[in-house]
């Protein structure tokens, strides 16, 4: 990539719900996963620099699909249904697990996957079940820490030295201020450009 798209070059590019086959876009992907309330909408629109890109809500677990996204016919993001405190129905859940299993083990182009991790919570036991799997079906991670800009430095560097210590070379990130935003850019370009796992073609 020459650069990261940037809003208006960003459209969504279709969803799949459990059941059905998601849009064959023949593009390098990256996926985003996280629990329902760690702020994966608002990272991915800031990412894009388009506000309305990705839905964000108040209501934890209104995603129940995976929304497909395109930039600039270069890159796809797919963002996953979260997980954790959704208020959903356990066949639902349980819907949404066979589908995101499914696209993670599957999925061609799939060139890695951003975990986010609420900064202020850590690496949780869900977090961490999702980077072992991850890591066994031999998915890239890269490891992300949203919401720093909710706590002070000396508390953040704390913080983001436990997490780092389960995962190093875990990013800080605010959807807010945009803190590590070329970091995490780095990290989607090598996995678009020098693809070490399966997923890449």
């Amino acid at each position: 990539m020459a650069g990261p798209p940037r809003g208006s070059d960003w459209r969504f590019a279709g969803a799949v719900s459990a059941g059905g086959t998601p849009p064959r876009l023949r593009l390098p992907e990256i996926a985003f996963a996280g629990r329902s309330n760690v702020g994966k909408s608002s990272l991915i629109n800031r990412l894009a620099r388009s506000s309305g890109l990705a839905r964000t809500s108040r209501t934890p677990g209104r995603t129940q699909q995976i929304n497909f996204f395109v930039g600039r016919d270069e890159i796809v993001f797919a963002d996953l249904p979260g997980y954790g405190f959704a208020r959903v129905p356990p066949a639902v859940k349980e819907s949404w697990k066979g589908l995101v299993e499914g696209y993670l083990e599957k999925r061609e182009d799939l060139r890695g996957v951003v975990v986010l991790v609420d900064v202020r919570r850590g690496l949780q036991e869900e977090d961490a079940r999702l980077v072992d799997y991850l890591d066994a079906v031999g998915r890239e991670v890269v490891l992300v820490a949203t919401k720093v800009d909710k706590v002070g430095r000396a508390e953040r560097e704390k913080r983001l030295g436990a997490i780092r210590g389960a995962r190093p070379g875990a990013i800080g990130f605010s959807s807010t201020c945009g803190e590590g935003e070329a970091a995490l850019w780095s990290e989607l370009r090598r996995l678009v450009e020098h693809p070490t796992r399966p997923g890449g073609r």
